[in-house]
């Protein structure tokens, strides 16, 4: 563990809480932030301390933002850690400047217990060099801790696209999780009976084109739908994963509760169906990648604040395992290490701002999630931040990624944006290339 000590970040183009940018320095101790200097009206501003503990970083030509939050993440520890593990995931989230994660339920066991979150947290503290915290999944039988167990953002219904303890399929038995508690309910919304149905329609193709077919936009509108009635009837608090359809996107603009939220991925925003032929199993996922006109629905929901924020939904799995024939290959990509450069670069072509990012990918989600201290750079929040460069443009590498799995279905893409430093909870975790490896986040906190 490496202490906290005192850090001082000069000359960085700062985006401040109203969106404005500055010029100048951030002064961190014990690491929250206690100072924000504009270069401008320095004269006018305490002296920033000179003391000799103090480590400084030369932040000239690049953008300080606050680090990302990225709120749904499958890092595959305990009992997937061939494919990934919280050490290095939480590497690759160093590198890809988020600073703070939250993971599902669908580990080996699952994260359905008090005893099992318990043991997350315990591997957390001991391996994650960024801040963290985890879901608890809900199962059919409706078990205690779902409604008692601590400290949790939320919990999370697989209502399709799996099988085992976790796959809530039935509109009984979701009803007995919205009707009682009062926490956050996070909804992979996909209709299983449609996707059943089409599986066996459709069986015998080995084109992983076909996965968008058979967990088709009615698949996703019909479990969405379902969710919404039921959170609207109990005004239970629901968050909708990873929405990737057009269709959803109308709904939730002609119908959103002030206590729903929305997501949407990188990859349905930036990749669709073309994908297939360039990368083939590689743009496999649940739910699937969908046309260009989803995409522009997508886009146009994000801006418009009919979509809340982003999230990657990294679910690596290794090259063997994705080189498998269709329908064997599984579904999942990663994608915490290019998730913020991704967006960066659509900012810099003029398709959003970088205040938008930064809103999308840290800012809204530590309202959501109910987060304190985290989201923006300010006196008393936490020194969770990242310096990008957003003048130089490289290309996604396979042999510069952090994450277990060795790939991307964003190799080859230029990209601006990327990370120079990352900084958790005052503490340099990745600098210019290396990874601080002797760091370690904290629990995240969840206020009611």
């Amino acid at each position: 563990m490496v202490a906290n000590s005192s850090l001082l970040i000069r000359n960085a183009h700062i985006l401040l809480p109203d969106g404005d940018f500055i010029n100048g320095d951030v002064q961190i101790q014990e690491g929250t932030i206690v100072q924000v200097i504009d270069a401008h009206n320095a004269a006018t501003q305490p002296p920033v301390s000179t003391n000799e503990a103090v480590r400084e970083i030369d932040a000239q030509g690049l953008t300080l933002l606050p680090g990302v939050i990225d709120p749904q993440v499958h890092f595959r520890e305990p009992g997937l850690e061939h494919k990934e593990d919280l050490f290095t995931a939480s590497s690759a989230c160093a590198k890809g400047g988020v600073t703070s994660f939250l993971e599902m339920p669908n580990t080996k066991p699952l994260t359905t217990t008090q005893a099992t979150l318990d043991s997350k947290l315990q591997l957390a503290a001991q391996k994650a060099l960024v801040n963290y915290g985890f879901f608890i999944g809900a199962t059919p039988e409706v078990l205690p801790d779902l409604l008692e167990a601590n400290p949790t953002p939320g919990i999370k219904i697989f209502m399709g696209s799996m099988h085992g303890p976790l796959l809530n399929d039935q509109e009984e038995g979701l009803e007995k999780i919205f009707a009682y508690g009062d926490r956050l309910i996070a909804v992979h919304a996909e209709n299983q009976a449609r996707i059943t149905e089409r599986r066996q329609q459709f069986a015998g193709i080995t084109d992983p084109a076909v996965h968008s077919q058979i967990q088709d936009n009615l698949a996703a509108l019909q479990a969405t739908q379902l969710a919404l009635k039921l959170s609207k009837k109990y005004q239970r608090r629901l968050h909708i994963l990873h929405m990737s359809t057009a269709e959803e996107a109308d709904l939730l603009r002609q119908e959103k509760p002030a206590w729903v939220t929305a997501e949407v991925t990188p990859q349905h925003l930036l990749l669709n169906t073309s994908a297939y032929e360039t990368i083939g199993t590689l743009a496999q996922m649940n739910p699937p990648l969908r046309s260009p006109h989803d995409n522009e629905v997508l886009w146009q929901a994000l801006l418009d604040g009919v979509i809340d924020f982003i999230a990657t939904d990294h679910a690596p799995h290794t090259l063997e395992e994705k080189a498998q024939t269709y329908p064997n290959s599984p579904s999942g990509m990663p994608g915490v290490e290019t998730s913020l450069p991704l967006m960066l670069t659509q900012a810099k072509q003029g398709r959003c701002t970088v205040a938008q990012v930064v809103n999308w990918m840290s800012t809204a989600v530590a309202k959501a999630y109910r987060i304190p201290k985290k989201g923006a750079i300010a006196p008393g929040y936490d020194a969770d931040l990242v310096l990008v460069d957003l003048d130089t443009y490289r290309p996604v590498l396979r042999e510069e990624l952090q994450t277990k799995c060795k790939w991307s279905p964003f190799e080859g893409w230029s990209l601006t944006g990327f990370p120079v430093v990352t900084i958790v909870g005052g503490q340099v975790v990745y600098d210019r290339g290396t990874v601080n490896t002797e760091v370690r986040g904290k629990a995240l906190r969840f206020d009611a």
